[in-house]
């Protein structure tokens, strides 16, 4: 064989060499990112679960600011309306005034 032929065997086996070190490398990169996506802590299920976690705290927030504006209408009502003062205390504390009677059922 002619110099020239075994050059450009060499030449031809070490762009193949280089080749599949190089699809080796990007495989073992495309395998590590996608476990690092998929499967680590930090992956696409715990962003999931974060999410779903997230959604329920703003609906719990929600309730709770409906439930301190009622509980703010309330207090407001209690330091300047005299029927609703006099309201809750016959409903929830059982009061009367000195002329009446209270009957209390048990349920």
């Amino acid at each position: 064989m002619y110099p020239q032929n075994l050059l450009r065997k060499q030449v031809v086996n070490e762009r193949k060499k280089q080749a599949t070190v190089c699809l080796t490398i990007l495989l073992v990169l495309v395998l590590y990112l996608a476990w690092a996506l998929l499967i680590d802590d930090n992956g696409i299920a715990r962003l999931l679960e974060l999410k779903k976690k997230r959604a329920e705290v703003i609906g719990e927030i929600a309730e709770l600011q409906k439930e301190n504006v009622k509980l703010n209408k309330e207090i407001m009502l209690l330091k300047e309306d005299p029927f609703y003062i006099e309201k809750h205390a016959r409903e929830e504390m059982n009061l009367s005034r000195p002329d009446e009677y209270v009957f209390i059922f048990e349920e």
